[in-house]
């Protein structure tokens, strides 16, 4: 049974495959009631995700955004809902860190030659399309190339973090994306927390610093991690929020729009927050 609510999903204003309006109608058509696109550091999508849920008036799509800040340990990343994607400063912010990731992408570019499977960047550029260029076009490109069987692939031995072709880009800190998610009049939230492992305490910090969640239910998480992110939840006064991260990748190991059941809590939760709510 399809949950009715998926918090984290991408298109093709970032690195997922289906353009903005695509998104809602599968997330229709799985009969979602609520659903957020929150491309990676892009809200170019937004529009067309909201005129497309116009369309459906069971649905109800909430622009959001998936800030990319990196610290020692690892990559956080920061979700935000209902923001004002308009908003000058955040635009303005998230062009930056965009431009950054073209760079990113031409040094793993170069990286990737310099391993014998050389690409070519306006090959890339095409299959990225309008989209900011990430990693899944890259690795796209290389399955065409023969140099991979398939684009999970890439990411395992080439472009993941820890991979011989990485490059890192131009992020935030923490703090800074949640800062920034509440002056552009945004909620924001941990995404997959437990991919760190001093994960507790970042949402701590986080939680002094003006979080209002943290994403408890995840398309990977066990039954047990998803009790200890709860825990957590109550602990710091955080809503528990989730979704699949769908990027619409590899429909044979990606979980699908709504597949991971999230509670109606998680947008009542979130909408109690908002400025200007009723307790």
């Amino acid at each position: 049974m399809n949950s009715l609510v998926d918090l984290h999903l991408h298109s093709t204003a970032s690195d997922g495959v289906f353009p903005p309006a695509e998104v809602v109608r599968k997330a229709a058509a799985r009969k979602l009631r609520y659903m957020a696109l929150t491309d990676h550091d892009s809200v170019d999508g937004i529009a067309e995700a909201l005129a497309e849920g116009e369309k459906h008036p069971c649905l109800t799509v909430i622009p959001g955004v998936e800030i990319s800040t990196d610290i020692a340990a690892g990559d956080v990343h920061i979700l935000g809902y209902f923001i004002n994607w308009q908003d000058a400063t955040l635009k303005r912010q998230l062009a930056g860190m965009r431009d950054s990731r073209e760079e990113r992408g031409l040094a793993m570019v170069e990286k990737l030659a310099e391993l014998g499977m050389p690409l070519e960047w306006s090959r890339i550029k095409e299959i990225a399309g309008d989209a900011v260029i990430g990693r899944p076009h890259i690795a796209q490109a290389m399955v065409e190339k023969g140099y991979i069987s398939y684009i999970g692939e890439a990411f395992e031995k080439y472009i993941s973090r820890d991979g011989p072709a990485y490059a890192e880009r131009i992020k935030l800190d923490p703090a800074g994306a949640v800062a920034l998610i509440k002056a552009a009049g945004g909620l924001a939230v941990m995404a997959h927390p437990l991919t760190l492992p001093n994960a507790e305490e970042m949402i701590k910090e986080l939680a002094a610093a003006g979080l209002t969640g943290i994403e408890v239910y995840y398309a990977s998480y066990r039954e047990y991690e998803i009790e200890r992110l709860k825990r957590w939840a109550e602990k710091y006064g955080l809503v528990a929020t989730g979704g699949t991260d769908y990027h619409g990748l590899d429909p044979a190991t990606e979980t699908m729009i709504g597949g991971q059941h999230v509670p109606l809590s998680a947008v009542e939760g979130l909408l109690a927050r908002l400025p200007g709510a009723k307790t």
